[in-house]
C-alpha cells in the first residue's frame, strides 16, 4: 500500500485502468458474472490504494446500473486475509525467526482479518448470489489489534515479548489510518440468506459524470503531476481525505 503513495500513476493505470479494461471486455464478450474484489480501505479512503479501489467500485457499479448487458457486476468488500501476499503474519514470522524486532506501526492499530479459505468461500458465495450492482460486505467479526497479534505470535513461538523479542513501533505510514471501516457513513446494511454476507445499501451516483471523470483520469495519468491526479481522485470520491501530508495540504488548498 505505501508504494502507491509514491506511484499514483501505477495506482490509476493498474487498479482503475486494469479494472476498466477487464470490465469492458466482460461486456464485449458476454461474460455472465464479474466479481470485483475491493477492500475495507475503499471506505472513507485516506490513501491512494483505498481511493483507487473505491473508484473501481464506482466504475463497476455504474456499468451495472447504466448498461443493459448480460454481465452481472458484483463487488465484494473485506479486510485483511491472513497468510496472503503482503499479510502481516508471514512478516512477523520472519522477524521472530530472525530474533526481532517485530515491527508494528502503532500500538493502537486495528485491522479486520479472515483466513484464505474463508475469503475464497465468501467470494464464491457472493458471486453466486449476486444479480448485478451489489456491494457485498463480509462480517469479519471484531477488529484485532496488530500489537496484540504480535504479542500472541511471539508467545506461541515460546518466547517472551519485550524480553526475548522486542516489539518496536515504527510510526504510521503515509496514507494509513488506525482503524479500517467496512461501511461509509451514508451506507446501511441489508441482510442476505448467508449470516456472514451482507449487502451495502449504496448511495446514488451520477453515472455519466463518474464515467467521464474516470475516462479523463486514466487519459491524463501519465502526463499530470501527482498533485493534480490527487485532485482528480478527490473530485470522483469526495470523501477521500489523504492522510499523507504531501497531499493533504494540496487538498486543503483546493477546499479553501
Amino acid at each position: 500500500m505505501p508504494l502507491l503513495e509514491d506511484n499514483i500513476y501505477e495506482a490509476v493505470t493498474t487498479n482503475i485502468g486494469g479494472t476498466k479494461i477487464l470490465a469492458d471486455m466482460a461486456i464485449k464478450y458476454g461474460v455472465e458474472k464479474f466479481v470485483m474484489i475491493s477492500s475495507d480501505k475503499a471506505v472513507n479512503p485516506t490513501g491512494i490504494m483505498g481511493v483507487s479501489k473505491r473508484i473501481c467500485e464506482l466504475y463497476v457499479q455504474t456499468l451495472a446500473e447504466k448498461t443493459r448487458c448480460r454481465t452481472q457486476f458484483i463487488t465484494t468488500r473485506f479486510g485483511n486475509v491472513l497468510g496472503s501476499n503482503g499479510s502481516v503474519v508471514p512478516l512477523f514470522e520472519k522477524q521472530i525467526e530472525a530474533g526481532g524486532p517485530v515491527t508494528v506501526t502503532h500500538r493502537d492499530m486495528k485491522r479486520y482479518f479472515m483466513t484464505i479459505p474463508e475469503a475464497c468461500q465468501l467470494v464464491l458465495e457472493a458471486g453466486f448470489m449476486g444479480k448485478g450492482g451489489e456491494i457485498y460486505v463480509f462480517d469479519m467479526g471484531e477488529p484485532i489489534k496488530i500489537w496484540d497479534l504480535a504479542v500472541k505470535m511471539i508467545t506461541l513461538a515460546g518466547l517472551e515479548p519485550g524480553k526475548d523479542i522486542e516489539i518496536k513501533e515504527t510510526g504510521i505510514r503515509p496514507g494509513e489510518k488506525l482503524f479500517e471501516e467496512l461501511l461509509a457513513s451514508k451506507e446501511g446494511l441489508l441482510p442476505t440468506h448467508h449470516p456472514k454476507i451482507l449487502i451495502a445499501a449504496m448511495r446514488p451516483i451520477a453515472e455519466d459524470t463518474v464515467l467521464r471523470q474516470i475516462e479523463e483520469l486514466i487519459s491524463v495519468a501519465d502526463s499530470e503531476p501527482d498533485e493534480m491526479l490527487v485532485r482528480r481522485l478527490k473530485e470522483i470520491v469526495p470523501e477521500f481525505n489523504p492522510a499523507n501530508p504531501k497531499f493533504s495540504a494540496k487538498i486543503d488548498c483546493m477546499n479553501a
